[in-house]
């Protein structure tokens, strides 16, 4: 510990704390402008300017390390005059341009200024207009307004790790600016533009929509990834025409393209704005009475429903007991029956969690770190956040596996490409390292004793030795974290690939109580809160499988889907769209139009997000409040609202029905959240599973169908901001398939499978390995997720040109 003395007051603080920190803990304030907390400090404002007994010249404060025995001065007359000067001097080469910016009223450098009462200046020089930036999608750039702070930059790079901004130039030409002029590695989070103390950087859709004391704003929880972000909407004229993040929330304050920008689908003209009934606008009275008619004319047995992770808990729940108890039907399931709800089960049963065995948080303090079949970009971008964190500030060993070279690689100590198909080998191999490495787990041991690690590593297509460079940066940790994804959990063999992965957890330790943890990731936003509210198949109920057959033969007549586009997102959909269209009855409650509500019998308008109060539990756990910010859209309903008139119908009940009502209801009737504590741990003994190697996809191509990084769902399809960034969908592939098949960057290009053929644009890019193709399942037109079948992610096929 280092002792010292601020303003009189002694303090011991560890060594390496800066003097503002320190200061900090004593309760003194010391001005800043450049400084943020979670980036390292620049000391570019010399704002924070401090006086050190001994020290000739003022030091600044953000950036000093304490020493031992030092007298530190924060306020002086001496300094006054000094802070005054900076400010003044820093205000030279700044534009008079307040009334126009979209930074006034919450401008740190009006803030400032106000602050150590600058109100003149003494200063003057001729000042040379640079071009504003208009060319950036989503951000618009004004380098006259720039201080230089690098807050941006800083932001960028220690926590985003895209590295799109720079500053660049010398002298009085420095700017900030994107790398080689173009923003190729931007990722449009907004994140710079929310820490910018001006209005250098400013949001597009948000420019000239209103000073912030004009906006009504409410906390709540982002609707997209399942970081579960905590935000903030701001409203106007019952419109959502922001949102931002506050560094003190759960997620410092970082956000992603679809947390900060893809607010625009609640506005979209692509709304349901009226009850339909045979494609003719109804009053809500006429469509709950058709729909409850509806309802009661199939037999409870024939009748089934799809509910969704977008809905809030309580909304969920309502809708379980409105299938099960109401209409008296044991068919309901959702998307999650295609990996995450049997990878839980997994879990459930050799490591006793629950979800995640601890909360997201525990990655920032990982000593290492296995992030295997995830591009956690694309799937929980917020996760991704805390990985680089703790790869970059706390020298977490990050090892990747992964088919495809992700973002991650450049901050991984090692990449594990293995080929598809190749996931349980890989984790065979690796776990058959780990006990050579001195892991303990004697059933583990046993049933690998006649493996044979180059055979594994041969499998996977990797080789030994990288085997065992992973297996010596895992080995020995002491706080261990374990992420695996959506080409884990829909794998060829998911079951195997989930049970390999909870072998290693139990090797490493990594669910013990201090150690990293064990993390499924899920790239929808509530499907733990889903699954635990019971909308899942009840005694000899059909799983979503079930369902679908049960249309097909005809023993299923009524569906009731809520939230959900399986005619977009699920696999083999075409074959989904056959089903449904021998539905007796469809009813579709949505946000949106879309595929599936142009074939809906009924059609049941719903809100958004932003539009309704409840709770949303993420992967790890945390049961989070979301408020309504707007009344509903039009003539829409909130779900909770819908749900709940159909079950007075279905019932006779006239009882009220309220979130927090619905609230009291599933503390009773499942224990988890009975209680604001953390979820208890698991008294039972890790269990070992011996899973054998499977072997990877036959040769030819493979086609990895998957999220991508600017859009989240179906849902961001109808967002003009999210469409600005990323319009249409593609087909990712590798340089040298692309050569082998004389395909041209851009060039339409043809994949079938053994379901379906889709056509798009072709991507050529270096992070596929041969004889893999990748296609986002987002875009209705270009509709990936039809070629595949089953629960995988991945699928065999053939390319030719379009």
């Amino acid at each position: 510990m280092v002792s010292l003395t601020i303003d009189g007051k002694n303090i011991s603080v560890a060594a390496g704390t800066t003097i503002l920190e320190a200061a900090a803990e004593l309760g003194i304030k010391i001005p800043t402008l450049c400084w943020l907390q979670k980036v390292s400090p620049t000391g570019a404002c010399r704002i924070c300017a401090v006086e050190v007994s001994g020290v000739d010249r003022p030091m600044t404060a953000c950036n000093t390390p304490v020493k031992e025995g030092i007298a530190v001065t924060t306020q002086s007359e001496k300094l006054t005059v000094i802070r005054k000067k900076i400010m003044e001097l820093m205000l030279v080469n700044h534009p008079l341009d307040c009334p126009v910016c979209d930074a006034g009223g919450e401008c740190d450098l009006q803030d400032s200024c106000y602050g150590l009462e600058v109100a003149k200046q003494e200063y003057s020089a001729v000042l040379e207009r640079r071009p504003i930036r208009y060319d950036w999608k989503l951000l618009e750039s004004d380098p006259n307004r720039c201080i230089l702070c690098e807050k941006c930059v800083k932001v960028d790079h220690e926590i985003v790790g895209c590295d799109a901004i720079a500053v660049v130039n010398k002298g009085e030409a420095t700017i900030i600016d994107t790398v080689d002029g173009k923003p190729l590695n931007c990722e449009f989070c907004g994140n710079c533009i929310a820490v910018c103390p001006t209005g250098t950087l400013i949001s597009k859709p948000f420019k000239f929509k209103g000073r912030p004391w004009t906006f009504e704003v409410t906390r709540s929880v982002c609707s997209f990834c399942s970081t579960g972000c905590q935000i903030e909407y701001h409203a106007k004229d019952g419109r959502i025409e922001r949102v931002t993040s506050d560094d003190g929330t759960f997620n410092e304050g970082n956000l992603c393209i679809n947390g900060r920008f893809g607010y625009a689908a609640f506005n979209s003209a692509a709304r349901l704005a009226a009850p339909l009934v045979a494609g003719k606008k109804v009053s809500w009275d006429e469509a709950l009475t058709a729909a409850a008619s509806g309802i009661k004319a199939v037999p409870p047995q024939a009748f089934a429903a799809i509910a969704s992770p977008r809905l809030t808990n309580e909304e969920n729940f309502l809708f379980a007991k409105l299938v099960k108890e109401a209409i008296g039907s044991p068919h309901i399931d959702s998307e999650a029956r295609y990996g995450f709800a049997p990878a839980l089960a997994i879990l459930k049963k050799q490591l006793g969690i629950d979800g995640a065995s601890a909360t997201i948080d525990r990655i920032d303090t990982a000593d290492a770190i296995l992030v295997i079949g995830a591009d956690l970009n694309a799937e929980s971008t917020g996760i991704e956040y805390r990985v680089i964190k703790a790869a970059t500030k706390n020298d977490a060993k990050l090892v990747l596996a992964n088919m495809r070279a992700v973002k991650l690689k450049k901050f991984a100590n090692t990449h594990l490409q293995y080929q598809p198909g190749g996931e349980v080998a890989l984790l065979n191999g690796l776990a058959k390292t780990l006990l050579a490495a001195g892991c303990a787990a004697p059933e583990l041991a046993a049933s690998l004793a006649a493996a044979n690690v180059a055979e594994l590593a041969a499998a996977a297509g990797v080789t030994e030795a990288a085997l065992q460079e992973a297996a010596a940066l895992l080995a020995g940790s002491s706080r261990p974290a374990i992420i695996f994804g959506a080409d884990i959990i829909r794998s060829a063999h998911a079951a195997d690939a989930v049970s390999a992965v909870a072998n290693i957890a139990i090797l490493l330790g990594a669910t013990g109580k201090e150690a990293g943890g064990v993390f499924p990731i899920d790239e929808k936003n509530n499907t733990l809160g889903m699954l635990e509210m019971g909308a899942t198949p009840g005694e000899n109920g059909r799983d979503l499988h079930g369902i679908i057959a049960g249309i097909e033969s005809g023993e299923i007549k009524g569906l009731y889907v809520a939230a959900a586009n399986p005619l977009a997102s699920f696999p083999d959909n075409r074959r989904i769209r056959k089903a449904f269209e021998k539905l007796q009855l469809l009813i579709v409650q949505d946000m949106a139009a879309s595929e599936i509500s142009q074939l809906a019998h009924i059609v049941l308008p719903a809100s958004s997000p932003a539009e309704k109060s409840g709770t949303f539990t993420t992967p790890d756990g945390r049961v989070q409040t979301l408020l309504q910010a707007v009344p509903p859209a039009a003539d829409a309903r909130e779900d909770l609202s819908i749900f709940a008139g159909l079950y007075h119908l279905l019932t006779g009940s006239s009882a009220a029905v309220t979130a927090a009502g619905v609230m009291a209801e599933i503390e009773a009737a499942n224990p988890l959240y009975a209680s604001a504590d953390s979820r208890p741990a698991s008294a039972s003994a890790p269990l070992i599973v011996a899973v054998t190697a499977k072997a990877a996809a036959a040769a030819g191509m493979s086609l990895l169908v998957g999220p991508a990084l600017f859009h989240s769902g179906t849902t961001t399809i109808n967002s003009d901001n999210n469409l600005t960034v990323a319009p249409e969908g593609f087909i990712e592939i590798a340089p040298a398939d692309a050569a082998r098949l004389g395909i041209s960057d851009g060039a339409p290009v043809t994949v079938t499978s053994a379901a379906a053929a889709m056509s798009g644009r072709a991507k050529i890019s270096g992070r596929l390995q041969p004889g893999l193709l990748f296609a986002p399942y987002h875009y209705p037109a270009l509709n990936a997720a039809a070629l595949l079948t089953g629960n995988a992610n991945c699928v065999a096929v053939s390319v030719s040109k379009a």
